[in-house]
């Protein structure tokens, strides 16, 4: 086949566009020739980062302990049953949650539409007056956007302190992993995490003697932060995080810095002074990672200087330099929503480039003759200014390699993993009440007069069928088969778990295409692209069961 899904390659490039798209990928994966597979790299994860304040990491990243404010003291797979072509792969979900806003409250985008509709009118409704699409145009990754709404009820509902309050009494808070005791004063920043449980006795008067309180991960506890993230992952088709910051009055929590997330402050309860400043230099404009603590006298003039008050939004985009403090006459609570971590163009090359070199140097005998025998004598930092004819040439060959990289990129596969990993990241979905009538929950299996009642699932050959949400699953092929991973099982905590699998026979991959092209639209389940209607059903029955399928009716138990 002349055409691969990087464009149109040469000759010498021997590689079919399908054996590319189902071969290839990142970082951490190797693709074999012979074999035709990719063998999976133990690699080390790396964790996201959201919020006010750097971090090493990021939403539940337990920071080091800093020193007691005076009068205070800092205290020292594979489980699951198999079914005909199908595997199960990580764990079981964890936390739960209360404290929420019905998902109803939401802003509605009319009858019929989907989960993608819905997320655009949450986000429009979280940026306006501004439209999206001013928004996109003028702000994203380009400057700082202050919204005065002078509505203090606009955001009413979302998180308060008071729901800060029951999260400390009715769930196993912990220091350092679901909450920072910080303070800032005289120009260094402090963090005063105790060890164990944040008990409510303990939190407030780290707050009544001047600090300030950061939730690391609200969504974890409260089910209206879990919702609304959960929606708006959707909007920008990567992760949404949050921390919640709760600051006495007259004191602040946290020294200027720059994060690796694009930032809505969304300002609850009180007031809060902010000042934000530009990138100093170019190689701080739009960073991969959040930066360190920076001194006053080194940050210069803030380019925005405001106060935020309840109903207001601030954005500002990664790498803009930003400090809040609290006015001597009112407490502030606000939630940072954060998004776009690593998820730039160069992240997406770092999975592309290194598996397009690796199928280069298997198909053409270019890339593995030898180098020149006397490169080191003309190249290298010593010889840069030297003026030799071979020099150039070097140059120029290294170039026109590289150029013809492009020829055995597989860019699809590259993107395939950049979902998987976003699929990692997700919040689970938060299923409507109609969702999860037509769901695997909606199915009134119970325990009743001494027996079980209604566990059957009923699927049929005319059961009619679709995805719960699009973007809950992804195909990819790995190792010696084909693996779709979903996120319905996610934890609310970031990266509690390994990602959610199932192994899938080959013979399977062309029912879930199936399901995936076909969404919203209802089919029924004999129309399937399985091998016989019992395959058909056995898919269908085990998707279900997973709760990536819905019902177009209530199913009746047999």
């Amino acid at each position: 086949q002349g055409d691969g899904p990087g464009g149109s390659m040469e000759a010498g490039a021997r590689v079919s566009a399908l054996w590319v798209y189902r071969s290839a990928a990142g970082p951490g994966l190797s693709v074999s020739q012979r074999s035709r597979r990719i063998k999976k790299r133990p690699k080390q994860s790396k964790r996201g980062v959201s919020g006010d304040c750097p971090a090493p990491a990021g939403p539940g990243k337990a920071e080091q302990p800093g020193a007691p404010l005076p009068g205070r003291g800092a205290a020292g797979g594979k489980l699951g049953r198999s079914r005909k072509g199908i595997r199960e792969g990580g764990q079981l979900p964890g936390a739960s949650g209360a404290h929420h806003r019905p998902l109803s409250a939401w802003p509605s985008p009319g009858a019929g539409s989907g989960p993608a509709q819905r997320a655009a009118k949450l986000f429009e409704w979280l940026i306006a007056p501004i439209s999206p699409q001013q928004f996109f145009e003028q702000s994203w990754e380009k400057k700082p956007l202050l919204i005065q709404r002078h509505n203090p009820a606009y955001y009413q509902g979302f998180f308060s302190t008071a729901t800060f309050d029951a999260i400390l009494r009715d769930n196993d808070v912990q220091f350092g992993v679901n909450l920072d005791v910080t303070s800032y004063v005289d120009g260094t920043r402090e963090t005063h995490n105790p060890v164990g449980r944040a008990l409510p006795a303990v939190v407030w008067d780290f707050y009544r003697n001047g600090c300030s309180l950061r939730m690391l991960n609200p969504q974890a506890f409260s089910t209206t932060v879990w919702q609304f993230l959960s929606i708006l992952q959707e909007q920008f088709g990567s992760m949404a995080g949050a921390n919640t910051y709760l600051t006495p009055a007259g004191t602040q929590g946290f020294a200027p810095h720059y994060d690796d997330i694009e930032a809505f402050v969304i300002q609850l309860e009180g007031k809060k002074h902010w000042r934000v400043y530009g990138p100093r230099d170019d190689t701080e404009v739009l960073p991969q990672f959040s930066s360190c603590n920076f001194a006053q006298e080194v940050i210069g003039e803030p380019i925005l200087e405001t106060i935020l008050e309840a109903g207001d939004l601030l954005y500002f985009p990664r790498g803009f330099i930003h400090q809040g403090d609290c006015l001597p006459d009112a407490h502030s609570l606000h939630i940072t929503v954060s998004s776009y971590q690593r998820n730039s163009w160069g992240d997406l090359l770092e999975k592309l480039l290194p598996a397009a070199l690796q199928m280069a140097v298997e198909e053409d005998v270019e890339y593995r003759q030898g180098l020149p025998i006397d490169y080191l004598e003309y190249m290298g930092v010593l010889n840069s200014d030297v003026v030799d004819s071979r020099r150039g040439a070097f140059i120029e060959r290294v170039q026109n390699l590289i150029k013809k990289l492009v020829d055995y990129a597989p860019i699809d596969a590259a993107v395939d993993q950049k979902a998987k990993l976003f699929l990692h990241d997700c919040l689970p979905p938060v299923l409507t009440e109609h969702e999860r009538a037509l769901s695997i929950h909606g199915v009134p299996a119970r325990w009743e007069d001494g027996d079980v009642r209604d566990a059957d699932i009923p699927i049929k050959k005319g059961t009619q069928v679709r995805l719960l949400r699009q973007g809950i699953i992804r195909l990819c092929n790995e190792g010696n088969g084909v693996l779709l991973y979903y996120t319905t099982e996610n934890s609310r905590v970031y990266h509690k778990e390994e990602p959610k699998y199932l192994e899938i026979d080959p013979e399977f991959t062309d029912g879930i295409e199936f399901l995936l092209s076909s969404y919203p639209k209802y089919v029924c389940v004999e129309t399937l692209p399985c091998g016989t209607l019992d395959d058909k059903i056995s898919l269908a029955t085990f998707l279900f069961e997973k709760g990536l399928l819905i019902t177009k009716k209530p199913l009746v138990p047999m």
